[in-house]
């Protein structure tokens, strides 16, 4: 079995400076860190981890708190790249992950319970509920945390531009000739959901289209297709319909979209509809999807790499937010 001293002796460094590139020091070189790296990889090492986890202190493990208030569920496909990249960008800086529920072993506890029975290092929360005395706790108790479409002032956090990208959306379908545009809302539940449905507005106040209560719709929390669809019949019902809708996730729209084909109308010749966050499906559907898109690799990394700062260094908490691209495909048409 290779060991740290049968790569120091092939790269020619120390032992210690070996132990360090694999203890993520920060007083190694870059050029150092590579090579040693690169020694490692051809000649086979694991590292052994309850060695390392005595030599630092740390367990080199990220808690996942998938929070499912919403019952959106993680094989939502927005959620579901964000955890890809967080974990590959986690993996690559040498920590595990593991998934921290409010069980252990059959019997109820706390996520923070959880969290200290495992030794986790750091915590990424997704789909926080604010209402949730649990999440409160864990914000609280000073582990690192890190919290994903959220606003916290104890934690850092990390969401897109959600405002910006529905103001986007709807100066484009103004753009295009569109003065009766409607909203299919996340609800105010999500922080999404409230922000994304506040860039509307806006929009529309700016834009002078004069405000309608019955062109906005809520549909659900779930932000699910069943959601969209409810919601775009409820719109088509009205005495004036829309001719153009913005929706809140793309699930959302692809919901509107099968409703207003039920009725007959097409896509977008009769309707125009626009998304948000640019799922894999979102380009492959007839008509393809206009959409907001979110950049889910950043999302995921930069939560990955500010968790695991806050972790190494005591930091005050950070609050980013990423740009978004208005995606433009076959789903919007001129009047």
């Amino acid at each position: 079995m290779t060991t740290i001293y049968d790569i120091a002796k092939a790269t020619g460094y120390s032992p210690t400076t070996v132990s360090k590139v694999f203890n993520h020091y920060s007083d190694v070189s870059e050029k150092t860190k590579n090579k040693i790296l690169d020694a490692a990889k051809e000649m086979g090492y694991l590292p052994n981890s309850h060695a390392r986890t005595l030599m630092t202190k740390k367990s080199w493990t990220i808690g996942i708190l998938f929070n499912e208030f919403s019952g959106m569920g993680i094989r939502h496909p927005f959620f579901n790249g964000v955890l890809d990249s967080f974990k590959r960008a986690a993996e690559a800086q040498g920590y595990d992950l593991m998934f921290i529920s409010d069980n252990i072993g059959g019997k109820s506890s706390s996520y923070l319970e959880h969290c200290r029975f495992r030794s986790v290092d750091g915590v990424v929360i997704v789909l926080a509920d604010a209402l949730d005395p649990g999440v409160e706790e864990l914000v609280d108790s000073g582990l690192p945390c890190v919290i994903l479409d959220y606003e916290s002032r104890k934690a850092g956090t990390v969401c897109s531009d959600n405002v910006n990208g529905s103001f986007l959306a709807v100066q484009y379908l103004y753009e295009l000739g569109h003065r009766h545009i409607a909203h299919i809302s996340g609800g105010e539940v999500t922080f999404a959901g409230r922000h994304r449905r506040l860039g509307y507005e806006m929009a529309v106040s700016r834009l002078k289209l004069g405000k309608r209560e019955d062109y906005i719709v809520t549909g659900g929390v779930h932000f699910s297709t069943r959601d969209g669809y409810a919601a775009m019949s409820l719109l088509l019902d009205l005495d004036q319909p829309p001719t153009a809708v913005l929706a809140a996730g793309d699930n959302l729209a692809l919901g509107a979209i099968k409703a207003a084909q039920d009725r007959g109308l097409k896509v977008p010749e009769d309707l125009s509809v626009i998304g948000f966050d640019d799922i894999e499906a979102a380009g492959l559907v007839t008509p393809a999807l206009t959409t907001i898109r979110q950049d889910i690799s950043s999302i995921g990394k930069r939560a990955a790499d500010m968790l695991i700062q806050s972790i190494e260094t005591v930091r005050a908490p950070e609050a980013v937010v990423l740009p978004v691209e208005l995606v433009v495909r076959d789903s919007c048409k001129p009047l």
